[in-house]
């Protein structure tokens, strides 16, 4: 793994034996615990192509994402394979979390929440109750582990016991 992670950084990720898919690491978050943001590419490449690093951020998204890239490549022994200075827009992602995430012992977790807020990178969480219309897009924007951002990359899904809102 390389030592020096920045901004613009790609790192491919194997889903299986034959294939692999890549994510970005795009912007840090001063609102979510200063973590770093990715962009995770839904492309899925052939284990042995090297595509160019234009062609893989062309791609269209499949989710964002907050984590602590050095621990994601670290912990899943991955290897950068490039950097761009392009990196998106990223003032108009956006993200979600309720404070109805977590259980309490003897408690069963909360299915569906109704205490929704969401932000931007960088900026104050706005309380908005329900998630209606573009709110309902937001990714989760919890600080998520090293092998949730794998899993999610490979299956398109957390394991994490989070709430829905319908």
């Amino acid at each position: 793994m390389t030592k020096t992670i920045q901004i613009g950084d790609i790192f491919s990720i194997p889903i299986n034996e034959n294939e692999k898919k890549h994510f970005q690491y795009i912007a840090d978050d001063i609102s979510q615990l200063n973590s770093n943001v990715i962009r995770a590419f839904s492309k899925i490449y052939a284990i042995d192509e090297h595509p160019f690093m234009e062609e893989i951020i062309s791609s269209s998204v499949d989710f964002y994402a907050h984590c602590i890239v050095k621990y994601v490549a670290k912990f899943n022994q991955l290897e950068k394979v490039g950097n761009t200075l392009n990196i998106g827009n990223t003032k108009t992602i956006l993200f979600r979390g309720t404070n109805d995430y977590g259980v309490k012992q003897g408690e069963e977790p909360t299915k569906k929440s109704s205490r929704w807020y969401v932000w931007h990178i960088g900026e104050e969480f706005q309380r908005v109750g329900e998630l209606k219309g573009e709110n309902r897009k937001a990714d989760i924007g919890i600080v998520a582990n090293p092998y949730d951002i794998v899993k999610r990359i490979k299956t398109g899904e957390y394991n994490i016991n989070y709430p829905e809102f319908d």
